[in-house]
């Protein structure tokens, strides 16, 4: 059995996968509650990692990786992690990265300022020794960099991945989980021109694999429409369609309508034709929509994101095929938000039901229907 655990912390993102054989992987830290305010609902992140930290006698995580270098995906990060480039950001208690992945903007990215900058001289750091990162990207893109530090890109090309390859060392027979990369790509202009498309956000598919039973789940990040839009185009193209099918999926920037189409629209908001083909074809049987966002507003006009109009079609999705549209700080209710954890086994993904104490139990869920796991 493999867990994902989703986290109450607003419109921000941290996922905890749990394998089966002990490891772990964390996408994305984001430590925002305001520990002045003891009325904020959001989750102490660093406590509920190191409490489980310290339940499996673990110091580190297997991997961590930062989709992208916004606040709402690494901040806290330089104050909960042991890393390697600097000794102030080492000591008692500081939790360890075995492997670090990051997209390739997080390395050669100019004009970052504060956690962002950490993070980016960590990766940097890491690439530099050779050992103890993954990046992701079209490797040319590091070739001009990598040669500024005295190295060349055939001496760094293993750490390297691109865009439509599995991440290496992770197989379904091996570790119970596979990672296919969706983004950061590039697309090929009719003239042969490469045009760079979401440098800056690690997609990922992993697929998981239970007695014989897989189940499927999209780490959208904080990809907008028009980057969502060619990812499906062109893994339909190269008919790939199997590295869409989603059991669950981490929806894109925290239910924003820019994720869905360029228009909010009056109640509901309309996806493009390739992002319908996804969210109304691709979707396996009773998906777990996710969106890790402050409650859903009831205004239709709300400035920042979740948007009303998006939830709407969400749910209408979720709905039309048995599953559930789940928001992380309504669950199991607004008032007291605890972590979202869905349960991956034989009967592929079920949501667990939080009890007194912060302890949860697996609500059932019927087998999926003959023909829609492959």
């Amino acid at each position: 059995m493999h867990k994902l655990t989703f986290f109450p912390l607003g419109n921000a993102d941290c996922c905890r996968i749990d394998l089966a054989d002990g490891s772990q992987v964390l996408i994305d830290y984001a430590a925002m509650r305001d520990p002045k305010d003891k009325s904020d609902p959001r989750i102490d992140l660093p406590i509920h990692l190191r409490l489980d930290l310290a339940k499996r006698k673990r110091d580190f995580y297997d991997v961590v990786a930062f989709t992208h270098l916004d606040d709402d995906h690494i901040h806290g990060a330089s104050e909960f992690f042991w890393l390697q480039h600097a000794e102030k950001y080492q000591g008692t208690g500081r939790v360890k990265i075995h492997e670090l992945w990051v997209p390739a903007a997080a390395i050669i990215e100019e004009g970052c300022e504060d956690e962002s900058r950490i993070i980016r001289q960590e990766a940097r750091h890491r690439l530099v020794k050779g050992e103890g990162i993954r990046v992701f990207s079209r490797p040319d893109q590091l070739k001009e960099w990598l040669e500024e530090q005295g190295l060349s890109l055939e001496e760094r090309q293993h750490l390297i991945t691109d865009a439509g390859q599995l991440v290496p060392g992770w197989t379904k027979e091996g570790k119970g989980v596979e990672f296919f990369v969706h983004s950061p790509f590039a697309s090929r202009l009719e003239d042969g021109t490469l045009v760079e498309r979401n440098k800056d956000a690690l997609v990922l598919h992993a697929t998981f694999l239970v007695e014989g039973k897989h189940t499927r789940v999209f780490f959208g990040s904080d990809i907008e429409h028009e980057v969502f839009s060619e990812i499906i185009r062109i893994t339909l193209a190269k008919k790939r369609d199997e590295r869409l099918q989603s059991d669950v999926v981490k929806i894109p920037h925290h239910s924003s309508y820019l994720s869905l189409g360029p228009e909010r629209g009056e109640t509901k908001t309309v996806p493009t034709e390739e992002i319908a083909r996804f969210y109304e074809k691709e979707l396996m049987f009773r998906p777990k929509l996710v969106s890790t966002s402050w409650p859903i507003p009831a205004e239709y006009n709300n400035p920042q994101p979740p948007h009303r109009q998006a939830a709407n079609y969400y749910q209408d999705c979720a709905g039309q095929q048995g599953g559930e549209y789940i928001v992380t700080m309504e669950h199991p209710s607004k008032s007291e938000p605890q972590p979202l954890v869905i349960e991956i086994t034989g009967s592929k993904a079920s949501v667990c039901k939080p009890l007194v104490g912060g302890t949860t139990s697996v609500i059932t869920q019927r087998a999926p229907r003959a023909g829609r796991d492959v």
